[in-house]
Formats: structure tokens, C-alpha cells, sequence
């Protein structure tokens, strides 16, 4: 009996591209637009849907692919897309495939980053939507009122900007200890 392994492939297969004229105004839009997406998949998948300013879709990234029950996402790849593609605000949706939709720890921290950073450079988090399961539920950061944080007050006063002190090059009054330099005598 000769012992058989079957041998599999994963290869990269280009899909259709999701199409949208609708604006997206409200978390169960993004959901019929993607949803059926990303409950296929047998791991977790952070997908960005970049937007105009009149809420219609630019385009859709999936940022990251992870394990059965945790994805690594970096704001600096969720905002890649966005920023590349002009777009005034972007909606992070991503899937549990146990189909449990309460949010974990690191989707409020990640939701939490992406608002400060979006704020910063001026693209909008308009929601976090966790879809799952069967596709019928879905979790909404926004419609929980979970999207709420303190904005950031920018400095109009060049005088009022706070810089950390920094000791490296600066000269100071007090005396400096120096250790005596031993010299080798040449050979």
C-alpha cells in the first residue's frame, strides 16, 4: 500500500468588482453592499470602504486577513487606500466567522486609534460594522453611540505649543562631569 498526500494550491484568482452608485448612509448599507462577502470567509477579513464626500463608494480594500478569530490591522494600512484615493471618509467593516457579533477588546481599541488618526489627517471614520453569521445581524460602533471621542483642539498661538524638552544639544548652566581619557602610549 503506498501512503497518498494530496497535494492542494492556493493561487490568486482576480474577482468582479463590487459595484455601487448608492451612497452609504446607513450601517445596513454597507452590509448589502459587502456582507454576503465577508461571511464567506472561514477567517477574519478588515475590509475599508473609501467614500466620497457624498457618501457613495470609491472603492473597497480588504486590509487584512487573519485567523479564525483575530485579525492584525494597522491604521497606517487602513489608511493607505483612502489616502491614496482622495477620499473625504472611509467605513471599517469587518466578519466573525463564530457569527458572535459583540466587539472584542482590540476591534474598540483599533475603532478608537482610527478615529483620532482620521481626525488628524482629515478622513473621517463614519462607522465600524461587524458583520457574521448567517448575515442577518450585523454590530454598528455608530448606531451604539460608540463613536464618540474628545476632538482635538489645535493650537492658534504658535507661543501655546507644548514641546517635549529635549536636553541633547541644548547648552545648560550646569557644569559638566567629564572622566579623564586614558592614552595609550604608541608602539
Amino acid at each position: 500500500m503506498e501512503k497518498e498526500l494530496k497535494v492542494v494550491s492556493v493561487r490568486l484568482v482576480e474577482e468582479q468588482p463590487i459595484m455601487s452608485n448608492t451612497p452609504i448612509q446607513t450601517p445596513i448599507d454597507a452590509v448589502r453592499l459587502l456582507g454576503d462577502k465577508m461571511r464567506l470567509f472561514d477567517r477574519e477579513v478588515v475590509c475599508v470602504i473609501n467614500l466620497r464626500s457624498d457618501g457613495k463608494p470609491i472603492c473597497c480594500n480588504f486590509v487584512s486577513m487573519g485567523a479564525i478569530n483575530e485579525c492584525i490591522v494597522h491604521p497606517r494600512e487602513l489608511l493607505k487606500s483612502a489616502v491614496l484615493t482622495n477620499s473625504v471618509s472611509m467605513l471599517m467593516i469587518h466578519n466573525h466567522p463564530s457569527g458572535t457579533l459583540k466587539p472584542s477588546k482590540e476591534d474598540s481599541m483599533i475603532t478608537d486609534r482610527m478615529l483620532k488618526a482620521g481626525e488628524l489627517i482629515g478622513i473621517q471614520l463614519v462607522d465600524h460594522i461587524i458583520v457574521g453569521g448567517s448575515n442577518e445581524n450585523y454590530f454598528s460602533f455608530r448606531e451604539k453611540g460608540l463613536m464618540e471621542f474628545e476632538h482635538f483642539r489645535t493650537k492658534t498661538d504658535y507661543r501655546e505649543i507644548e514641546f517635549p524638552e529635549y536636553k541633547v544639544a541644548e547648552v545648560s548652566d550646569e557644569p559638566v562631569q567629564t572622566a579623564p581619557v586614558r592614552r595609550r602610549r604608541g608602539r
